[in-house]
């Protein structure tokens, strides 16, 4: 009972915020349409046919009108009836992958359980022919042509990002490619795929030495027991998305924009950046063979430093 209170005062709290900051960004930011993002994403990179994999902060597009879901159908526009969307929809209730694995008696069910990854994927969820993978952290929704396949079977992958799983069906379709929409190199869950695809190989040990079984709803009801590998704390502290390696997320984009790999641009109101996700993937095992990964130290980045003059870069277009 106390907890079901506790959660609905959370959930009050975070409407007024949400609301306060939408009166802000009313009153004094530029007025966006569905029309100016879909241009937006096209100029970048985003092309008819796309499987698209987003990372977003709605707040940097500026206020958009109609909100959440003006985005969504931007996006849907830009990759067009023959192209897919892919959005993280994970739900951690404990906060971190570790500490949800802690909880007792948790039971992930996608039919009551929505998202704790903003108002982006929250309207996407809702937004209509939206395809769901069972999973009890990180659970993809999908839309398009290929979001039944995108999504299926994320309950009978080996860990969470590893074969099977959404990310690795994503490298594995032809004009798969990766939006920031708004954020910097850190928070881009992408970049785990290639640590689930190299398990021990993989040059930092970045998992706990424990496999925790939590249970999952499918959308008909039955029960799965799904495998979920916590990350190791420690190391966590040094990766990409912490607020101290500003060092890292620097290296990565400098490497990448290097590289020819990462396209940027304007998107609304926001810095935003495209990278196709075979190239991206092949490009992060390269790193990774020479030490370098999201969880590199200023050390190891000092011995590998980022070429100075920058390769003709790509067309991400057709």
């Amino acid at each position: 009972m106390l907890e079901k209170a506790k959660d609905a005062l959370r959930a009050a709290l975070e409407m007024r915020r949400r609301a306060a900051s939408a009166r802000a960004l009313r009153q004094g930011g530029r007025h966006v349409t569905r029309a100016e993002l879909a241009a937006g994403l096209a100029r970048l990179g985003v092309a008819h046919g796309d499987v698209l994999f987003v990372h977003s902060s709605l707040k940097s597009l500026g206020y958009v009108e109609g909100g959440a879901l003006t985005v969504i159908r931007a996006l849907q526009d830009a990759v067009g009836p023959q192209g897919s969307l892919l959005l993280p929809t994970y739900y951690l209730p404990g906060g971190s992958v570790r500490a949800t694995c802690d909880l007792p008696g948790y039971v992930f069910d996608p039919r009551r359980h929505g998202t704790h990854m903003g108002r982006l994927p929250e309207a996407f969820l809702a937004s209509g022919n939206i395809h769901r993978s069972i999973h009890p952290t990180h659970s993809v929704s999908a839309w398009g042509r290929h979001a039944a396949h995108l999504t299926a079977d994320h309950h009978r992958a080996p860990s969470i990002f590893g074969a099977g799983s959404p990310w690795q069906r994503c490298i594995g379709c032809e004009q798969a490619k990766v939006l920031g929409l708004g954020i910097s190199m850190g928070p881009v869950t992408f970049y785990h795929a290639l640590e689930d695809a190299m398990g021990k190989a993989f040059p930092v040990p970045v998992w706990e030495n424990r496999t925790a079984l939590l249970a999952c709803l499918d959308h008909d009801g039955k029960r799965w027991q799904v495998p979920v590998r916590p990350f190791d704390p420690a190391i966590a502290q040094r990766r990409i998305d912490h607020p101290g390696r500003g060092d890292l997320r620097d290296y990565f984009q400098t490497e990448l924009d290097a590289a020819g790999l990462r396209a940027s641009g304007q998107v609304g109101e926001a810095a935003s950046w495209l990278i196709p996700a075979q190239a991206f993937y092949a490009h992060l095992r390269l790193l990774a063979s020479e030490n370098v990964t999201i969880y590199a130290t200023a050390a190891q980045l000092a011995a590998r430093p980022v070429p100075l003059t920058a390769p003709t870069p790509l067309r991400h277009g057709r």
